[in-house]
């Protein structure tokens, strides 16, 4: 298995020394991981710079004493991979975020559309984008990635039709096969630049914000037969992308 990763605020001029990881990620490799000396962690800053060490000492219940490898940097993947993520109702869009980072997307834009029930204004929104950080975090750690996706702010309509004009590809989930969709896995896709994909809510996006895309640049695509809830939809979409531009090769 590999080691397990812990984050930091900063490695610069860190690297080849002794390092001490504490609070609440020396607490969490102390008391719930019960590291100790000899085994191997890596460090991150989340960024794409990283670290290898191995403990040198475990101390009281939250500093772990490590002898620090090298830092190196992770380049930027490429194509990279934006999903536009309409909100979805209660915790589904933290398992959205918390997949979709597994597998191994860039970015994360949290998306209001007319039709999502769920919206986010003022202290609430504010928290759900911090659950939704909070767990692209997590899960990036959780998945050994040393460069966390990026979870943008809430954007409106317009904002994502400015991203989809920006993009290499831009594509959009829709499901009504009456529309006159493509099927995503045969799309021909670039091998650098930017991809934006957009998953709309469990009541579809609607006419005009399709109008305004496909203005934008983007394509209706589907999936295959099945018709998946918004909270897969962009892990399915992402892992059968990640395939085809190699990343996964």
């Amino acid at each position: 298995m590999t080691a397990p990763v812990f984050v930091v605020e900063s490695l610069e001029r860190a690297g080849g020394a002794e390092f001490v990881l504490d609070g609440p990620e020396g607490r969490h490799a102390v008391s719930v991981k019960r590291l100790r000396a000899g085994e191997d962690v890596v460090l991150t800053d989340g960024h794409g710079r990283w670290a290898e060490g191995v403990v040198k000492a475990a101390e009281g219940k939250d500093r772990l004493v490590l002898d620090l490898g090298a830092v190196a940097e992770e380049a930027p993947e490429r194509p990279r991979i934006t999903v536009v993520q309409a909100l979805p109702k209660g915790d589904r869009g933290e398992l959205a975020v918390e997949t979709m980072t597994e597998t191994g997307v860039d970015a994360i834009v949290p998306w209001a559309a007319a039709r999502c029930i769920t919206q986010w204004k003022g202290e609430r929104g504010a928290k759900a984008l911090g659950k939704w950080r909070a767990t692209a975090r997590e899960a990036g750690k959780q998945s050994r990635r040393v460069r966390f996706p990026d979870v943008a702010d809430a954007a409106t309509t317009k904002q994502v039709a400015a991203l989809l004009a920006a993009a290499d590809f831009a594509a959009v989930l829709h499901e009504d096969r009456d529309y006159g969709s493509e099927a995503l896995a045969t799309a021909d896709l670039p091998a650098e630049g930017e991809i934006v994909l957009v998953v709309g809510p469990e009541g579809g996006v609607s006419p005009e914000e399709l109008a305004l895309f496909e203005e934008a640049g983007a394509k209706a695509y589907r999936l295959g037969r099945t018709v998946l809830r918004t909270s897969t939809a962009g892990t399915a979409a992402t892992a059968l992308l990640l395939g085809r531009t190699g990343r996964w090769s």
